[in-house]
């Protein structure tokens, strides 16, 4: 006797009313709208780098490269400064990045653990930081009284903790790592230095990502502290030197041989694209190493309070 073949499954579908169509037709034009706004002044920027300057001054560039040309990323890695800045930041990101990733899970771990004698009132002390700050002046003068002023570690100790990575880190932890794992290592006889490093930084992969970074782009944006802490300007990051060539226009009297040629074709112009996208080629480098890390660190991280 033979089974009876079963009547082939029918996918179902459900139909969206009219309305819902009408409020996806409006979402995706909406967030089409938004994407253009945000994707044509980077595709504008990176075209306008690649073109001649007689046709970035005369507005011949709106999508793509015009005339295309080398011209203002040969200027810019002909200008010291630039390069120099370009190192500097290079160093600062990948020195401050590790000292607050290091710092924020050290203290933010044992914020996590229930057993932590004090926790809640230390956690106070560092929501206080959030609402009341000392102010630029009174930083300022701890600085100097350190005897940091001036130095690359000006550019990484004050910034070496961040309070709200800290809460995210925290809640993370608190939602990952279980109290059975700490029991079981404790019968083992596993310290807890050992803990955090055979147990917790192995299980903590998606936060340390998103602390790596949240804390790389800010070190690599940085251009505040140095304007206060910093004189020489062989410890100038990349971003004080962009601001001089968008702001200041230093480049002109720093290439003074080329001033007539900047000035013939519009070179300084291309520098100014140039520059911009070597500041950002790095970040957008980075973003997609960390963007599957990204999403869940955040969003386990930011469930609880």
């Amino acid at each position: 006797m033979t089974e009876s073949a079963a009547p082939p499954l029918r996918s179902t579908r459900i139909r969206e009313s009219f309305g819902d169509r009408v409020f996806l037709v409006f979402v995706t034009v909406f967030l089409t709208i938004i994407l253009i706004m945000v994707l044509y002044p980077l595709i504008y920027v990176i075209s306008s780098s690649f073109s001649s300057g007689h046709a970035v001054t005369t507005g011949k560039v709106w999508l793509l490269p015009v005339e295309p040309t080398l011209h203002g990323y040969q200027t810019a890695f002909a200008y010291p400064q630039i390069l120099r800045g370009f190192q500097n930041s290079v160093i600062y990101t990948a020195f401050g990045t590790l000292i607050n990733v290091v710092m924020t899970i050290l203290i933010a771990y044992p914020l996590s653990r229930r057993d932590f004698y004090g926790r809640k009132v230390i956690m106070m002390g560092l929501v206080f930081t959030l609402m009341f700050y000392g102010g630029l002046i009174p930083t300022y003068l701890t600085v100097r009284a350190v005897g940091i002023l001036n130095t690359r570690l000006a550019m990484v100790l004050p910034q070496a903790l961040a309070v709200w990575q800290v809460i995210i880190a925290r809640t993370f932890f608190q939602s990952t790592i279980a109290d059975e794992l700490v029991e079981a290592a404790d019968i083992d006889g596993c310290s807890d230095l050992g803990f955090v490093w055979s147990v917790v930084l192995p299980l903590s992969k998606p936060i340390i990502a998103v602390l790596v970074l949240l804390y790389a782009v800010g070190h690599w944006n940085a251009y505040f502290d140095a304007l206060v802490y910093l004189h020489q300007t062989d410890l100038f990051p990349l971003q004080i030197i962009l601001r001089n060539v968008l702001i200041l226009n230093d480049a002109t009297r720093a290439t003074m041989r080329a001033s007539e040629e900047i000035a013939r074709e519009g070179l300084i112009d291309i520098l100014k694209y140039a520059v911009i996208v070597i500041a950002s080629v790095p970040v957008m480098i980075l973003y997609p190493f960390a963007q599957k890390h990204f999403v869940k660190g955040v969003m386990i991280g930011s469930l609880k309070g």
